[in-house]
């Protein structure tokens, strides 16, 4: 542990810091997941209601400067197309 009290706050900002970015990487992580794998089911406006949310998280995350954007935009690249696949499927 720092013996500078500028030190010692930087310890302690930055331990907010990582747990605050942890705990939005690890929502953006589920909101993915859960994307696709609605995508992966049947229901077609339940995967387009799903793709959106994980847009608007992915979004988020880029803003925030948690992940890089061309990272997001693959992302949402990748869940469109399944989506489309599978609204021509249906």
């Amino acid at each position: 542990m720092p013996n500078i009290k500028s030190a010692i706050k930087r310890v302690k900002t930055s331990e907010k810091r990582r747990a605050l970015n942890a705990s939005q990487k690890s929502a953006l992580r589920t909101a993915v997941k859960s994307a696709d794998q609605a995508i992966a089911g049947t229901d077609v406006e339940a995967a387009k209601a799903a793709l959106v949310a994980a847009t608007k998280k992915l979004d988020k995350a880029v803003t925030k400067g948690l992940i890089h954007k061309n990272a997001a935009s693959r992302k949402k690249s990748r869940l469109a197309k399944k989506l489309n696949a599978l609204s021509a499927q249906a």
